[in-house]
C-alpha cells in the first residue's frame, strides 16, 4: 500500500483553519492520493461497524468507475418539490466555494463528490416506507476509494472550523490509517434465510392497470408505467454487504449501487443509464421493450428477433428515444442516435436499446441533464407530465427513490446518474422490491404482472430467493 504522508493532512489542514477563519465559517479540505490495487467491496465492508447507515457503493457496467464512500462530510437534502435539482446544484457550488482541492490528477471522480439522489416524485404523498430519504438526498463521503481506468485513489474530505487545531487532524489521520490497515481483517456474515415472499395487492395492482387501459383508449395519454411492491421477510437482518457481493457476481454487466441512509439501505443492479457527463460529452441510453431471456441459444436468438419486431415493445421504445432526443436538444449543439434498436442482454431479460450521444452547451450542468430527462417514458409515460399525474393518483406503491435518478457529480461536473431499477430497500430483517411495467392502450393485465415478476428475479436472487 502506498505511503500517505500524515505531515501533508496537518500542513494543509492549518492552512485550512486559517483560511476558515478569515473567512468566518467552516470551509472543506479535500485530498486525493494515488494507491495500490484495493478491492473496492472489501472497503464497502470495512466501514460496516463505524459507518453503518454512512455508505455507498456505485459500479458502471465497464467498471471504469467504482466508487465507495465510507462516512459523510456533508449531506445535502431537501424535501422541496419545487426547483430541487437547481437547490441541490447551489448548495453543491456552496460547499465547494473556498474550498482548498489538493488534486494532482485529471480523472473524473476525484477529489469532492456527491453521491444520491433524488425521489420519482416529490409531490406524491410520502410513506413510513421512505421516511429515511428525503426528496433530494446526497452525501459527500469522508473516504472515497474511486477506482478509475484500473488505477486506485483515496479522496480524504475534511470540513475545518475556525476553531480547529492539530488534535482534529491527528484524530483525522488516526481514522484513516485504522481504515486502511483494517481492510485485510474483514470478516465472512452469513446470509439471512429468506422466510416469507408477500406480493402487496396483486389483484388491485392488476384491476389498476385495466382501469389505466380504458383511460388510454379514450384519452390524450399514450402510455402510463405502473410498479408494484414485493415485501420480503428474513429470519435476521440483512446485511447490505452480502447482498452487494451477490449482485456483483450475478449482474456484473449493470450498474451496481448502494446508498444507505440512517440505518436503511437501497440497492439495486440497474441495466439502465439515465445519463453521465464528461466535459462536454453527454452520453445517455433509450431502454424500453423486454422479453426473457432463452432457455438455449436457438430459443434465445428466437426471443430477441421477436422483440427486435413486436410492434407494442417497438412503438413503446419509439416514444423513450423521441423523448430523450428532444430532452437532449435543449441542452446539446449535437446528437447521435442510431435509427434501429439494438438488443441488451443481462441475465434474466433482453431490452431493445438505443445508445445516444451528445455535445453540450456550455451552461448545461448535469444535474439540468437529469432533470430534463427524468422521468423518461420508460418509467413514467407520455405525455410525461399527465403520466406522471396519472400514476400519483391511481398508484398504491410510494415508489421513493424507486425508478428514479441516482448517480454522482464530482466538483469539475462530471459525473453519472441510472434510473435505479431492478432495486429494492433494506430495512432490517424485511426488505421491498420493486418492479413497474409500461401500459399501453392494448396492455393485457395478466402479462404486465407477469412482466413485473420477472423483473423482480434480479434482486430476489441476490436476496436468497428463486
Amino acid at each position: 500500500m502506498v505511503t500517505i504522508q500524515e505531515t501533508e493532512l496537518k500542513e494543509r489542514g492549518i492552512s485550512a483553519v486559517t483560511t476558515a477563519q478569515k473567512l468566518g465559517r467552516p470551509i472543506l479540505i479535500s485530498e486525493v492520493h494515488k494507491m495500490d490495487r484495493m478491492d473496492p467491496l472489501s472497503f464497502f465492508n470495512r466501514g460496516r461497524e463505524r459507518y453503518l447507515g454512512e455508505r455507498f457503493y456505485w459500479k458502471d457496467p465497464s467498471e471504469e468507475v467504482v466508487l465507495v464512500g465510507i462516512g459523510i462530510t456533508k449531506q445535502i437534502q431537501s424535501d422541496q418539490a419545487t426547483d430541487r435539482f437547481f437547490h441541490v446544484e447551489e448548495e453543491w457550488r456552496e460547499f465547494l466555494k473556498d474550498g482548498l482541492i489538493f488534486n494532482p490528477f485529471n480523472e473524473n471522480g476525484l477529489g469532492p463528490v456527491m453521491f444520491g439522489g433524488f425521489s420519482f416524485d416529490p409531490l406524491k404523498a410520502k410513506t413510513a416506507l421512505w421516511s429515511k430519504y428525503a426528496d433530494s438526498l446526497f452525501h459527500v463521503p469522508k473516504y472515497m476509494l474511486t477506482i478509475v481506468k484500473g488505477q486506485t485513489y483515496l479522496t480524504t474530505n475534511i470540513v475545518c472550523t475556525p476553531n480547529d487545531d492539530y488534535t482534529f487532524f491527528e484524530k483525522v489521520i488516526s481514522e484513516r490509517t485504522q481504515l486502511l490497515t483494517s481492510l485485510k481483517q474483514d470478516t465472512h456474515i452469513n446470509p439471512p434465510k429468506l422466510l416469507e415472499m408477500k406480493e402487496i395487492s396483486p389483484q388491485k395492482w392488476k384491476q389498476t392497470v385495466d382501469e389505466v387501459v380504458e383511460d388510454l383508449k379514450t384519452g390524450s395519454l399514450k402510455k402510463v408505467v405502473l410498479a408494484r411492491e414485493l415485501r420480503l421477510l428474513f429470519n435476521h437482518q440483512v446485511k447490505a454487504d452480502v447482498i452487494l457481493e451477490n449482485l456483483y457476481n450475478q449482474q456484473r454487466d449493470s450498474f451496481i449501487f448502494v446508498f444507505e441512509s440512517n440505518g436503511d439501505c437501497f440497492i439495486g443492479a440497474t441495466p439502465e443509464r439515465l445519463v453521465k457527463k464528461q466535459g462536454k460529452n453527454v452520453f445517455s441510453t433509450c431502454l424500453a421493450g423486454s422479453i426473457r431471456r432463452g432457455k438455449n441459444e436457438e430459443e434465445d436468438h428466437f426471443l430477441g428477433q421477436t422483440l427486435l419486431n413486436d410492434q407494442k415493445n417497438l412503438n413503446e421504445h419509439g416514444f423513450v428515444v423521441e423523448m430523450i432526443k428532444e430532452a437532449l436538444e435543449e441542452s446539446c449543439e449535437e446528437i447521435i442516435l442510431p435509427d434501429k434498436p439494438q438488443l441488451m442482454k443481462i441475465r434474466d431479460i433482453q431490452h431493445l436499446y438505443t445508445p445516444v450521444i451528445g455535445k453540450c452547451q456550455k451552461d448545461a450542468s448535469l444535474l439540468l441533464l437529469v432533470e430534463r430527462l427524468h422521468p423518461t417514458p420508460a418509467l413514467g409515460g407520455l405525455p410525461k407530465q399527465e403520466a406522471v399525474e396519472k400514476i400519483r393518483q391511481v398508484e398504491e406503491l410510494d415508489r421513493g427513490f424507486y425508478a428514479a435518478p441516482l448517480g454522482w457529480v464530482d466538483y469539475r461536473g462530471n459525473g453519472e446518474f441510472s434510473v435505479s431499477i431492478r432495486s429494492g430497500l433494506i430495512q432490517g430483517k424485511e426488505a421491498s422490491l420493486f418492479a413497474g411495467c409500461g401500459v399501453v392502450a392494448n396492455s393485457d393485465s395478466e402479462s404486465e404482472y407477469l412482466e413485473t415478476s420477472l423483473k423482480f428475479r434480479p434482486m430476489l436472487r441476490a436476496l436468497g430467493g428463486k
